[in-house]
């Protein structure tokens, strides 16, 4: 193999850019797997199973989070081409990844389990590489499993795609079987790149990572003129200029080379140390003769759900807002702020982009600043207009305004679930439950059918996931896409102890859903604040309204245990004594509540919804 490192630019024409775009499980991280032994860029002796998953989470949860890319160099008769391969994330969640990469390709191998079909997110994958006018090229992997049906998924992919059933390559990423011929087939199928190597250089940047050592490290695609180092370039969407210190390829571990030419992926490192200076979908040009258009980049991720993030230990504070700070190096799409709580103290409203981002984000917080956190309940971006016509967006229950209020507008999302025909009636009557509204339903064939739903947000976000998985033995699969948002009929609940709302335990909720929350808030909260020496009672209310109530009973000493006998009034006496105690300690007494309670309380509130995050 020759060395790519010590080599001049590489001609566009014998350069192919592609992703694998897949369903979690179905063998992307396997399948490059494959293509990094065949291509020979890494030894036996150093490969290991996922070798692009490079973080410990991924390679433990065995789905991608980060998307990553290799250069792969590849023979078809006696000519060398280059392959740019960029390994991309399943999880609905993390979509953004995969849009990003999309702009950096020409092609995209479609994969498919022959064991299951295609399933909702790869359909969504799928509808986004169309939209960018890329080739697909439409792959069954795990053919050699017991279960698989590959001609049955043949013709379903067939369908969706409009190609013959015969065009669809059957691979095994496992044992490596038709591999060799998907490599070849990614070289003839795929256009090559084009782009004016004379032009003032523009490139995408299309992700960026912080390295402790040299700052951020930059991933870019090169479409017009070239990029060399040590000279100096500008980000044309913040203007900044920053001096190129080094301009390389991974393959699979970053080499510096020559440069990058049109049509080249690879990295650069400007010593810069903020990420959010490297912005992804922004275009860099040279600062003498650059461009004076830039490229059409994708849009900025925004953030669809919200939660709290406490340390446990409020002198972990400080340790909190330097942990978030360096992960959001990471982590374009996370979005935080600091918000204090009565109950919890001080920490940050994060926002996420779904549910799984917001366990992995949480995660990662713990395993890699040792942090312990609490996380509050997730909810949604609310607008809400008042009487008065002022208007004000609501990200957390205790900005919910207290006077009155004349509309609340919240999120809608458009979902698709594909699952086996004989799950309709259930799937349809959960959605209609949850405030789903039938868009349309289509048979892939006549075992498999699409159902397109139009929900609320907040109604996908807990336990829906889940409730979807049981209900149709785990065959159905989810993808939802933001679709704008409605008026709703919502309130905030709170949850008082001893007549004082507790903000951490709060929530806004349809107004039918309203009562089943208090009344198993205040059950679980019985059953979790320990007894005090006077009777607490603990309501769930909307505004003055109370619409649950349960008590924790008192702990009653024993006052009479040292009186034998005598008059009764002596026993009334203390009794009586006992009960004056108890009155004025409910009058100036507080209800401490212990962070265990805080933490089982939300996080088996919250337990359903991270859930849904997961395969």
């Amino acid at each position: 193999m020759s060395s790519f490192a010590d080599q001049t630019f590489t001609p566009p024409e014998l350069i192919r850019n592609f992703c694998i775009i897949a369903h979690i499980d179905h063998g992307k991280s396997t399948l490059a797997d494959r293509m990094l032994q065949l291509t020979g860029v890494v030894e036996e002796r150093a490969m290991r199973a996922q070798y692009l998953d490079r973080m410990d989470i991924e390679r433990e949860r065995g789905i991608t989070i980060k998307a990553q890319n290799v250069r792969l160099p590849w023979k078809v008769g006696t000519t060398e081409h280059v392959l740019h391969l960029i390994d991309t994330p399943g999880h609905v969640d993390f979509t953004y990844e995969v849009s990003r990469a999309l702009e950096a390709c020409e092609g995209a191998v479609l994969l498919v389990d022959a064991a299951q079909g295609i399933e909702a997110q790869t359909l969504a994958n799928l509808y986004l590489a169309l939209e960018k006018d890329l080739t697909i090229i439409p792959v069954l992997n795990k053919i050699d499993l017991p279960a698989a049906d590959p001609d049955r998924y043949a013709a379903e992919i067939a369908h969706i795609v409009g190609c013959e059933p015969d065009d669809v390559l059957r691979v095994s990423a496992k044992t490596g079987l038709g591999v060799r011929e998907l490599l070849d087939e990614v070289v003839r199928v795929t256009p090559a790149p084009v782009g004016d190597p004379d032009a003032p250089a523009r490139a995408m940047i299309f992700d960026s990572v912080y390295d402790t050592y040299r700052g951020v490290v930059t991933y870019i695609r090169v479409v017009d003129g070239k990029i060399t180092p040590r000279e100096r370039i500008k980000m044309m969407s913040t203007g900044t200029t920053h001096e190129l210190l080094e301009v390389g390829i991974v393959s699979p571990e970053p080499k510096p080379s020559v440069g990058l030419g049109v049509g080249e992926v690879g990295y650069l490192i400007t010593g810069v140390k903020d990420v959010r200076q490297s912005k992804v979908g922004d275009t860099i040009t040279s600062q003498r003769h650059g461009a004076t258009q830039p490229l059409t980049g994708y849009r900025e991720p925004r953030p669809m759900v919200y939660s709290g993030l406490y340390p446990v230990d409020g002198s972990e504070y400080p340790d909190l807002r330097e942990a978030l700070d360096k992960l959001q190096l990471n982590d374009a799409a996370l979005t935080y702020e600091p918000e204090t709580s009565a109950a919890l103290g001080f920490g940050f409203r994060c926002g996420f982009l779904g549910l799984l981002h917001l366990e992995i984000t949480r995660d990662r917080l713990e395993r890699e600043a040792g942090l312990d956190l609490i996380s509050t309940a997730p909810n949604v971006v609310y607008r809400v207009i008042k009487d008065d016509g002022t208007e004000m967006t609501v990200t957390n229950p205790s900005d919910w305004p207290t006077g009155k209020v004349a509309q609340i507008f919240e999120p809608v999302v458009k979902v698709t679930v594909l699952a086996p025909s004989e799950f309709i009636g259930t799937i349809m009557e959960l959605c209609q439950g949850r405030r789903g509204q039938l868009g349309g339903m289509d048979y892939l064939s006549e075992s498999r059918v699409e159902l397109r739903y139009t929900m609320p947000l907040a109604e996908i976000i807990f336990d829906f996931f889940d409730a979807l998985k049981s209900r149709t033995r785990g065959y159905a699969s989810l993808d939802y896409e933001e679709a704008g948002e409605q008026e709703a009929e919502l309130v905030k609940v709170d949850i008082m102890l001893q007549g004082e709302a507790v903000d951490a335990f709060s929530a806004i909720r349809h107004k039918d859903d309203a009562y089943s929350y208090g009344t198993s808030m205040t059950t679980k909260l019985r059953e979790l604040i320990p007894r005090q020496q006077f009777e607490v009672p603990i309501q769930a209310a909307i505004g003055s309204r109370i619409i649950a109530r349960e008590n924790i009973r008192a702990i009653r000493k024993d006052v009479l245990a040292k009186c034998y006998g005598g008059d009764i009034t002596r026993k009334r006496k203390l009794l009586e004594k006992q009960k004056e105690g108890k009155k004025r300690m409910k009058t100036i007494g507080r209800v401490e509540v212990p962070q265990e309670a805080f933490v089982a309380a939300l996080s088996t509130d919250s337990a359903g919804d991270a859930k849904s995050g997961k395969k």
